[in-house]
């Protein structure tokens, strides 16, 4: 029994929170200090990078046995796991003594972070019946949007006030806290039915999303005609049509891809992919704007993004109590999609003499509109995963956010090294916006082509997760299972 008696749906959201906003929030914060990791090392700016793929391949990775693993040992137990090598990964990046020693604990954070997302979203919706699905998911969204817009301010104060060291070292405190808090006040949970490992999955899936992660992070650096990329790619491809064909016929397979045959599930998570590439691809764009092409610091570029996180705040109250319970998942993510589409077309129209105002303005309704597909997008996907399958559930639907968020960051980059973001005029290089406008074009077609699967949902579908707040815990059916027993 926990020391403090605590309602299992504030702990679970608190904890994982925590370390998901870790986790999210150590990829833009290194992003900011990898200049000066590479002088620190005196390697050039191109060397730096394996410091990023090292982390995505291991993520990748790890990723598809999270599912299972919590299931089989508990969510409690694999969480606190995940958390504890995330944080000890963290530390050793931060006392690494050069680039193969960053890149090997890296590898080590990767494998903690890999785990992190799919336990602890299986234990949220485990903990939360359908009725409450539409607040777990505003609780989650804090995590996953959040952090992206508060990495870049925090690694521009770290990295100009101390040292590189400290953004990796800023995951510590934040980590033991989590690790406390959760000792002392989640529920040890009783492992599931996981059935036997499934090996050849793990395998095939582990070597062809860390391929094609590999792949798709080094084709913007080396060109797509590299054949390190080609083969990495084409490798990874291969193997995860290997993977389909095994999982299809597994009795218990590592990748449930089973349960894309749920249409609610299978519409869902498509939106999230196509959401993702182009949220995150955009917030990959805006600080190599804001730092390469207006000439702003890395502190400055992180404040003037940083509205984009209060847009979130606002627009995931507004989408919980508002407008998700009225609209329903259908018309809410295809509203939200187009909102999105249209504020990135606004960006094709931004100059170099754009008012900084004017910018955080576009960003804060860049979050506004992005909270209206994750939320929605978010409570439809698990409306109807029974609890055996919410952990499969959830490994699938982070693989593909995952892979999502690395295609669009990938294809907006050979967008803006493709056209080019700087010109040469009379022997002076200046910087070129058409580049970042086709790149801003292209992530709103990302965010266009997600309404090919919003427009495939069914309100009735998610029926049960259309309560507004207020009445929710009145709508939570005999059916529910004790909440003991939810916490998995």
């Amino acid at each position: 029994m926990p020391a403090v008696t605590m309602s299992q749906k504030v702990a679970v959201g608190v904890v994982f929170v925590s370390a998901m906003f870790m986790n999210i929030m150590d990829i833009t914060i290194v992003n900011v200090a990898l200049p000066t990791i590479g002088r620190d090392f005196g390697i050039s700016p191109t060397a730096v990078d394996g410091i990023v793929i090292a982390y995505l391949v291991s993520l990748a990775v790890f990723i598809p046995a999270s599912g299972w693993l919590g299931d089989r040992f508990g969510g409690k137990r694999v969480l606190m796991t995940a958390i504890v090598v995330f944080t000890l990964g963290s530390a050793l990046c931060g006392l690494a003594q050069s680039l193969p020693e960053l890149v090997f604990f890296r590898v080590i954070q990767g494998a903690g972070g890999g785990m992190l997302a799919p336990v602890g979203m299986a234990m949220l919706y485990r903990v939360f019946p359908p009725a409450e699905r539409i607040r777990a998911a505003s609780i989650l969204t804090i995590g996953t949007t959040l952090a992206p817009a508060i990495g870049p301010v925090l690694g521009g104060l770290l990295v100009t006030s101390l040292t590189w060291r400290w953004v990796f070292f800023v995951n510590v405190p934040i980590g033991i806290a989590a690790l406390t808090f959760g000792a002392l006040c989640l529920e040890r949970s009783a492992p599931q039915d996981a059935g036997v490992f499934d090996a050849p999955g793990f395998l095939l899936a582990g070597a062809g999303l860390g391929l094609l992660m590999y792949g798709v992070s080094e084709g913007p650096l080396q060109g797509w005609s590299s054949p390190d990329v080609l083969g990495a790619c084409g490798a990874g491809a291969l193997l995860l049509g290997l993977l389909v064909a095994w999982e299809l016929r597994s009795s218990h397979p590592m990748v449930d891809l089973r349960l894309l045959s749920g249409r609610a599930f299978r519409a869902s998570s498509g939106t999230i992919f196509m959401t993702s590439g182009a949220f995150l691809g955009a917030l990959y764009l805006i600080p190599l704007y804001f730092q390469d092409a207006r000439g702003l610091s890395a502190l400055q570029s992180g404040l003037s993004t940083f509205p984009e996180a209060f847009g979130v705040m606002l627009g995931a109250q507004v989408a919980s109590r508002v407008i998700y319970p009225r609209l329903g998942p259908r018309r809410h993510m295809t509203f939200g999609l187009l909102g999105l589409a249209a504020v990135l077309l606004v960006l094709t129209q931004i100059t170099l003499t754009t008012s900084l105002w004017v910018m955080r303005g576009i960003l804060f309704m860049l979050g506004l509109v992005i909270a209206q597909i994750f939320i929605p997008g978010q409570t439809s996907a698990f409306a109807q995963i029974s609890p055996a399958a919410t952990g499969r559930a959830s490994t699938l639907f982070n693989m593909g956010r995952q892979v999502g968020s690395a295609l669009g960051v990938a294809v907006l980059s050979t967008v803006l090294v493709g056209v080019g973001s700087t010109q040469a005029a009379g022997g002076v290089t200046s910087p070129s916006l058409t580049a970042y406008h086709w790149a801003f074009a292209t992530a709103a077609l990302f965010a266009l082509a997600g309404t090919g699967f919003s427009l495939t949902m069914h309100d009735s579908d998610a029926a049960e997760t259309m309560v507004r707040r207020g009445r929710a815990a009145a709508r939570q059916t005999e059916q529910s299972q004790p909440l003991s027993e939810n916490v998995a």
